[in-house]
């Protein structure tokens, strides 16, 4: 199915989930979990370290460094997992179907009216004591709010109305907390309930220094106990934790391991490396084209595959001649083969046109066969079109642009002098500026990046995938902006009807691939490999955004296996 633009929804979940599905049927139903042992793991984020552990600084990839310690109102429900015979992989970035959400921190909630969220919190959560920070003592409503208003007030958050459909957040007792809207928003599950922004922190964080990872506390299933800079986090098992897992026929306390190691390693071949000889329990995301010699070198381990949740593309900043003319941006696009990419760079190991949408979100996503004639040519090979817009947008000779590419990603830092090359045909070099992450993320932040932007940029959920393309967002690169696309976009997070928002969020995705604000590139399959004898898995990755906490705190090591394999 490479390359084809097109996926019905039941492939798409059999391409989310892969070999995933084997493994699941290979597990007993009747198979008891074990406890104790180190799950060592290189995450989706391998060769990244924790970005901060404050709150307030609004980093990406929080959830997934503190959110083992930290919980949120809501999470995925894993019970609803393939592996459990349901429906869905959790492998998405940061989107959960309303079928799959179900409370965390909290235990239920309902509208009271129409601008009017009740939530109320379970009854068994505890903050983790820690000294110098605070004893340990329960979750309550007060917590929340503090939380809600702490991150609410950042001047670093991704837009300063994120949560201005919120008038305020207020604790009606120790165990209810009332979200009182002003108008409805469409995200509010994500947005306060399970997504990068919304980790429960206790009031006493007002008290130590919110930075440091000793001061990290929560109600989570783990602890951190350590942090290393460029090469671990380490997390130990939380032994007053609330939740259980029910396996066997019975209810079991989790989690099953004594600890979790992340693993930073940021060299490509040292991780590979360290998954074959059973260095790492779990290898989360492997390029494609490492995997067929994984495969034979190392035929014990297991797979799943997995269409990437980031979208790939070279931003184009709109406020910077010649990329203000829409004909220019059109032209760059036509002059790379987007499927000769996904075949042959990637193997066949790639899909054309999943992004900003993606296949996993169901009915929001529109195949490219149904998409306008407009649309579907610029991801189409045109070559003699893209000279003749140049000349008609006045630069037949073409012209050279500066491009930042981070060193990041291995994949990126091959892809590029490609796409240089097939610009070259039609009159236009780029200078390419590697960088690393620290820098690279730092110059979009502040909006001193060149007028080209190589980037991988996540697919988040629906809405959120498009609306980053607001006047203003700080994931915008392009610098995209029209009135009209902000106030339709406005118009979509209030509407309440998800049948209106699933025919709006396509009618606004079409008209923002025809602006082609960026040079669209395929989106690439990744692979997880793992062990035989991690149990209780089969590949899944997030249980909300960028979070797998709830997911390692249910997987379990078969040591006997291990041993009996040589590697204990």
């Amino acid at each position: 199915m490479g390359a084809t633009g097109a996926f019905p929804l039941a492939a798409v979940r059999g391409l989310l989930c892969g070999a995933a599905l084997a493994s699941a049927a290979a597990l007993h139903a009747e198979e008891r979990p074990e406890y104790g042992g180190v799950l060592d793991v290189g995450t989706v984020y391998v060769t990244l370290s924790a970005l901060s552990w404050d709150p307030v600084d609004w980093a990406w990839k929080s959830n997934h460094d503190y959110g083992m310690v930290r919980e949120q109102l809501f999470a995925g429900d894993l019970d609803k997992s393939v592996r459990k015979g349901g429906h869905y992989p959790f492998v998405a970035e940061a989107y959960l179907p309303s079928d799959v959400l179900r409370g965390e921190l909290a235990e239920r909630w309902e509208w009271e009216d129409e601008g009017t969220l009740v939530v109320h919190l379970r009854p068994g959560a505890r903050f983790t004591g820690k000294a110098g920070v605070m004893e340990a003592r329960e979750l309550t409503a007060e917590d929340v709010v503090y939380t809600f208003n702490l991150v609410n007030n950042s001047p670093k958050k991704a837009q300063q109305d994120y949560w201005g459909y919120i008038d305020r957040v207020e604790a009606r007792d120790d165990r209810t907390v009332v979200f009182h809207f002003n108008e409805f928003n469409a995200e509010w599950p994500y947005r306060f309930g399970y997504g990068y922004q919304s980790s429960i922190v206790p009031r006493e964080m007002a008290d130590v220094d919110p930075k440091s990872w000793r001061n990290v506390v929560g109600t989570g299933p783990f602890l951190l106990d350590r942090y290393l800079h460029g090469n671990s986090h380490t997390y130990v098992r939380n032994p007053d934790y609330w939740d259980r897992e029910r396996l066997a026929g019975e209810s079991w306390p989790i989690p099953f391991v004594d600890a979790v190691k992340y693993r930073v390693i940021k060299d490509e071949a040292t991780y590979l490396t360290a998954i074959r000889t059973g260095k790492i329990d779990i290898l989360e995301s492997i390029r494609w084209i490492a995997v067929d010699h994984l495969k034979e070198t190392t035929p014990e381990l297991l797979w799943s595959k997995w269409l990437s949740t980031s979208g790939n593309f070279v931003a184009l900043r709109m406020d910077t001649p010649p990329f203000d003319d829409v004909r220019v941006r059109r032209a760059l696009n036509l002059a790379v083969d987007q499927r000769e990419i996904a075949e042959l760079f990637y193997g066949g190991h790639a899909e054309v046109m999943a992004y900003p949408q993606h296949p996993g979100f169901g009915d929001y996503w529109q195949p490219l066969e149904e998409m306008p004639p407009s649309v579907r040519e610029l991801f189409g090979y045109h070559p003699e079109k893209a000279r003749a817009l140049l000349d008609e947008a006045g630069v037949p000779e073409g012209f050279t642009f500066n491009v930042q590419v981070c060193t990041c990603s291995a994949s990126n830092m091959d892809l590029i002098p490609l796409l240089d090359a097939y610009l070259a045909k039609v009159g236009v070099r780029m200078v390419i500026e590697p960088m690393e992450y620290a820098s690279f993320l730092s110059m979009m932040t502040t909006l001193n990046h060149g007028p080209g932007y190589f980037m991988n940029n996540g697919h988040t959920n629906p809405t959120t995938s498009i609306r980053k393309f607001i006047t203003g967002h700080k994931w915008n690169p392009a610098l995209y902006s029209s009135e009209r696309f902000d106030a339709d976009i406005d118009t979509l997070m209030r509407t309440r009807d998800e049948a209106e928002r699933v025919a709006m969020t396509r009618e606004l995705t079409i008209r923002l691939l025809d602006e082609a604000p960026s040079i669209w590139l395929p989106t690439v399959y990744n692979y997880t490999a793992w062990w035989p004898w991690v149990k209780n898995y089969a590949g899944e990755l997030r249980a909300g955004a960028v979070r797998p906490g709830p997911i390692y705190a249910r997987l379990w090591i078969d040591r006997e296996l291990k041993r009996e394999m040589g590697f204990e």
